[in-house]
């Protein structure tokens, strides 16, 4: 571990347009005036840690991630709280999930806490890109990837590790609503032994088509079921389920290896096991999902997920049935759930998990 050296762009935006930017954030589309960056290779490790200008890479075409795919990445926001500090959802989480990443994918390890430096150290620079509008924040997004010159089928012998910044509003357009989902049914994300535990860009690139057909039919997301042809559900393209049944309780998949293990997913089952609240984590099939929908059984269904918080779901699509969940009404706990999890984002709610950290 070392201290990140500070090298600012000599450039950067003009205080006007970062303030039209921020006052309209759509997520994704806009980035801060810089970035943090670790290089490991194989001679020297993890080295010249700094913070520089946002700017384009220069990569060689036989860079090892173009072929082989060897990426993983993460995502956390920091949220600016109404006396002006900023603060960051359980960065140790993230950090912890990148080492396990790391480790499925061969690739170095990052140190817990040079990733934690490296989310302060950049947002320390650019705290002025963090917004202060309701539902808005700063997103980051840590990344690895191979970016050896070489085209063996071997571990690189260089990697970079970048993070970089956009301030976001809602990650659905129009805000908070119930969302229509396509159950995808035909394509799988991943199987068992796979690297659907894993956050690494590849999962995501088995997800497209899933999400394109998903957009085809009118909906927001895609449900995946489990691989070698079976019923049970996983998980979204980029989000976890849960499903709230008419007795109270709470169903939501098993983790099985073969879907990410989401932090916001955690972090509700946490907080609805403070309240008392029957959680069950198992298998839950299709077929259960769309009758108990029809019948009043499952009262609520929702996605969690850093970029989405939670989102209630309203409709579930796909070959041969059209099914409303809760009449596409925001379910009661749903909306509950996401408060309390907001409030203890924005720092509005006491934090008595400690799962807060100031950055700036």
């Amino acid at each position: 571990m070392g201290e990140f050296e500070i090298r600012r762009n000599p450039h950067p935006t003009p205080p006007e347009e970062r303030a039209a930017a921020l006052a309209n954030p759509v997520f994704g589309t806009q980035f801060t005036d810089h970035m943090a960056r670790v290089t490991w290779t194989s001679a020297s490790g993890w080295h010249d840690r700094r913070v520089e200008a946002f700017a384009e890479i220069p990569l060689s075409p036989a860079a090892a991630v173009l072929h082989y795919a060897q990426e993983i990445f993460e995502g956390l926001k920091a949220y600016r709280r109404d006396d002006g500090s900023v603060w960051a959802f359980r960065a140790g989480a993230n950090a912890a999930r990148f080492v396990r990443s790391a480790q499925r994918m061969a690739m170095p390890e990052l140190s817990v806490a040079d990733f934690l430096d490296s989310l302060s150290a950049l947002v320390s620079v650019d705290a002025a890109w963090v917004p202060s509008g309701a539902e808005t924040s700063l997103y980051l997004r840590p990344v690895m990837f191979a970016a050896e010159r070489f085209l063996g089928v071997r571990q690189a012998r260089r990697y970079e590790y970048l993070v970089i910044a956009s301030p976001v509003g809602s990650y659905f357009a129009g805000g908070v609503k119930p969302v229509s989902i396509w159950v995808e049914q035909e394509t799988r994300r991943a199987g068992p032994g796979g690297t659907g535990s894993a956050k690494c860009g590849g999962n995501y690139a088995a997800a497209m088509l899933g999400q394109v057909r998903a957009y085809e039919h009118g909906c927001d997301q895609v449900l995946f079921l489990e691989a070698g042809g079976g019923t049970a559900i996983e998980e979204l393209g980029g989000m976890n389920v849960f499903v709230v049944l008419d007795d109270g309780s709470v169903a939501t998949p098993a983790l099985t290896g073969s879907f990410l293990e989401g932090i916001t997913r955690a972090s509700v089952l946490a907080l609805l096991e403070d309240r008392g609240v029957s959680v069950v984590e198992r298998s839950v099939s299709l077929s259960e999902l769309l009758s108990g929908a029809g019948s009043g059984q499952v009262r609520e269904m929702f996605a969690c997920g850093t970029a989405a918080v939670v989102t209630p779901v309203g409709r579930l699509v796909g070959e041969g049935f059209e099914v409303s969940v809760a009449g596409g009404v925001p379910g009661e706990l749903t909306m509950s759930i996401r408060e309390q999890l907001m409030g203890i984002q924005y720092g509005r709610i006491e934090d008595r998990w400690g799962w807060t950290t100031r950055l700036a």
